[in-house]
């Protein structure tokens, strides 16, 4: 940009900013709900489904009392999914996309086929890689992965087609290729932007998606099957989250309007880069960089409970007063997620000798509550949520930081493709909330007279 079009653009700025201020008096006086958030902090109900919940507390007399949270999967406690593929040692990912996709736990033999199906659909479709991936690579692999969803739609012959069996298909397709998609802008931005070797290895389909998509981001195509396992289980996690996520929503509200299957997806996509989304988890390890580098004694409870004061006072880190990775809208006492990740994190710090550094983010995880509370005084209960340990857990897995988001992604298509199913069969009206106006009119004023 030169210096004549940054000073436009900054002259612009100053109108849009000065144009565009909403008094926050209006927002109770007007009764509206921020955020679709009622004044207790609880979601505004817009709509019903079968295929996930998300508990953190209950509401008596108008309260909210704070319980242990849960994660629930069509009826079924998602531990109880963990727990299940740890007891067989097998990979969980394709059982939980079958349970979220039909609402059923599959059989062995409905499994095996499912696994199948999927595995020979992880192909990207031919001159895809070349001509939408190699031709316009992208910094960001979630802009990426979101066009590369948007461009499916040219290689699809039936891409109008909004029947149940044809969006079923493109939702299976979608699932089984997001992997390849995401591993394919990774290595197109390596070679790019990076100035570093480009790998295209071929997914195989007898492999689970954590095991494909190890094996396209590596250029040896080497993982071991307790990394592969432990990224299944970190799939398992993100694979759904209730429809009142944003991108969930997202994919409710852009479906409700009877457009393609890529868009609703796509749209999906861009929800989740989200700093306040799926983003978070970047943010959280961008954090505890600086934390790392200006906290002398990692064990010390005092350096570290100053350092999240300082971040809460505008005085460290990016100055936007939030400790990333505690809170959540729904959590109360714990994220059930961020719970299974600790644990495991635990293991796996012990073996790369990161035990120093995975203490330092359970101190945080103690002391950040607590920072909070005395900065605001608010008695609402604040837990670690998932993003504290996911990027931790993908760093000792060697997954390259720019990954992490669009690995969110690589386990959410399952839950957006279930959430678009139920908007096409049980929806049937268009998402059209309100919002109140609050300038007058004015008369019209011409050009000569301005």
């Amino acid at each position: 940009m030169t210096d004549n079009e940054s000073l436009f653009i900054g002259r612009l700025s100053v109108l849009a900013e000065r144009n565009d201020p909403i008094d926050p008096s209006l927002y109770p006086k007007y009764d509206v709900k921020r955020g679709l958030r009622n004044a207790n902090g609880t979601g505004v109900l817009v709509g019903l489904t079968s295929i996930g919940d998300v508990v953190g507390y209950d509401v008596q007399d108008g309260k909210k009392i704070a319980i242990p949270g849960r994660l629930v999967y069509r009826g079924y406690n998602v531990e109880e999914l963990v727990k299940d593929a740890e007891a067989h040692n097998q990979f969980g990912y394709e059982q939980t996309v079958y349970l979220l996709l039909f609402g059923e736990l599959p059989t062995q033999n409905e499994l095996e086929h499912f696994k199948q199906y999927l595995g020979e659909l992880r192909t990207l479709p031919e001159n895809f890689t070349e001509d939408m991936i190699m031709k316009a690579p992208s910094a960001d692999i979630m802009n990426k992965l979101s066009r590369g969803v948007l461009a499916s739609y040219s290689y699809d012959k039936d891409p109008e087609n909004r029947s149940l069996s044809n969006v079923l298909r493109q939702c299976l397709e979608l699932i089984s290729r997001f992997g390849t998609l995401t591993a394919y802008g990774y290595q197109a931005k390596r070679r790019y932007y990076d100035g570093k070797s480009m790998y295209i290895h071929n997914p195989l389909p007898e492999l689970s998606t954590s095991e494909n998509f190890l094996r396209l981001i590596r250029n040896n195509k080497a993982f071991t099957d307790d990394e592969a396992k432990l990224l299944d289980l970190a799939l398992i996690l993100h694979a759904e989250h209730g429809g009142g996520n944003n991108s969930s929503l997202t994919v409710h509200v852009v479906s409700s309007a009877d457009t393609d299957t890529y868009s609703a997806i796509g749209a999906a996509v861009g929800s989740l880069k989200g700093y306040r989304h799926g983003g978070a988890n970047i943010q959280v390890m961008e954090m505890m960089d600086d934390i790392k580098a200006n906290v002398k004694d990692w064990t010390s409870e005092t350096e570290v409970y100053a350092y999240l004061q300082k971040i809460l006072n505008k005085q460290a880190y990016n100055r936007t007063v939030l400790i990333y990775g505690l809170g959540h809208a729904i959590y109360t006492i714990n994220d059930p997620r961020a719970s299974i990740l600790r644990d495991h994190a635990a293991k796996l710090a012990k073996e790369k000798g990161l035990e120093d550094e995975y203490n330092l983010y359970k101190l945080i995880e103690k002391l950040g509550p607590e920072v909070l509370y005395e900065k605001h005084g608010d008695e609402k209960k604040i837990c670690a949520n998932v993003d504290l340990y996911s990027g931790f857990v993908y760093s000792m897995l060697n997954i390259p930081r720019e990954l992490f988001t669009p690995l969110f992604a690589v386990s959410r298509i399952a839950g957006w493709s279930a959430h678009r199913i139920e908007e096409i069969i049980a929806g049937g009206r268009i998402y059209r909330p309100a919002y109140k106006n609050v300038l007058q009119e004015r008369e019209y004023i011409p050009i000569e007279k301005r």
